[in-house]
């Protein structure tokens, strides 16, 4: 799933977007398109975090919803994907600690409730291998799994990540390191 720097024509027309976003003569009209454009990107970003598709898919309607109400809080100083991106990471973070306190799972151990959703999911489709790697991931801490969620699967640049999570480069790498060991140590377990 490899991926692609934009071109320079759908970089301008990303731009293009962004102003049309600002004009509120244009703006409901541009959300619509930024909706087409970044609902599949951060619907997987999401559904990597909570591992369910009804979950996943309210909230990604929740971001939306967060980012049309606060259109006039977007400024454009960043992009727009790692604005919507910023949105989507707090909303999936938000959604994790509420269900951990709803489900009365201890901090301690989250990993078991998550692996079990794994398991019981059927939305995804996967062999063996890919289940288990799911599981690694799941009994990962929230932030590495989304650092490490961000870098192997969508291949985002450190730098891109670093402007989303408000993260130093540094600390990025060696939160994904840390997280490559933990799936390494759990698939050295299983042998």
């Amino acid at each position: 799933m490899a991926k692609t720097e934009p071109s320079s024509s759908s970089a301008d027309a990303i731009r293009e977007l962004e102003a049309r976003l600002k004009n509120p003569a244009q703006a409901r009209a541009a959300f619509s398109e930024a909706i087409a454009a970044f609902s599949e990107p951060l619907y997987w970003q999401i559904r990597r975090m909570v591992n369910s598709h009804d979950d996943a898919n309210d909230l990604l309607q929740n971001t939306f919803m967060k980012a049309w109400q606060s259109l006039d809080n977007f400024r454009g100083d960043a992009r727009l994907s790692t604005w919507l991106h910023k949105i989507a990471i707090n909303e999936s973070l938000t959604f994790l600690e509420k269900e951990r306190k709803r489900q009365n799972v201890s901090l301690d151990n989250p990993e078991s409730h998550t692996v079990k959703a794994i398991e019981a999911d059927t939305m995804i489709d996967g062999d063996e291998l890919a289940l288990q790697l799911r599981k690694a991931v799941a009994e990962l801490p929230d932030k590495q799994r989304l650092v490490f969620n961000m870098r192997y699967y969508d291949e985002m640049k450190y730098e891109d990540m670093s402007e989303i999570l408000g993260t130093s480069v540094g600390a990025l790498k060696a939160s994904y390191h840390l997280a490559v060991k933990k799936i390494e140590k759990f698939f050295g377990e299983g042998d």
